[in-house]
């Protein structure tokens, strides 16, 4: 294989990696945001919050020349798998 191909290869999986391991511990705190939300009655989404976090990102997204569109894609698909978890945590204490 080409060098500078690996080269970027490695860079990529570096990256991947770290991303993996962002995104358990970002799970980790939506995981106790869910159990505080179903200990205190609170729905599991929270539209409001949830589309300043994509203004939020989209925003960060544009700062760093990506495109919007992709990251708020991304994000969308973070958060309804948080508000999946959120349910399923507010099933089982119910």
């Amino acid at each position: 294989m080409d060098q500078k191909l690996k080269q970027y290869r490695e860079s990529i999986n570096n990256i991947d990696a770290a991303l993996v391991f962002m995104l358990a511990e970002r799970f980790k705190v939506t995981q106790a945001v869910g159990e505080y939300k179903a200990e205190n009655n609170l729905p599991p989404a929270d539209p409001s919050r949830e589309q300043e976090q994509i203004s939020r990102l989209r925003q960060l997204a544009s700062d760093a020349n990506l495109d919007p569109e992709f990251s708020e894609k991304f994000l969308r698909f973070i958060i309804d798998e948080v508000i999946r978890h959120h349910e399923q945590i507010r099933e089982e204490s119910a």
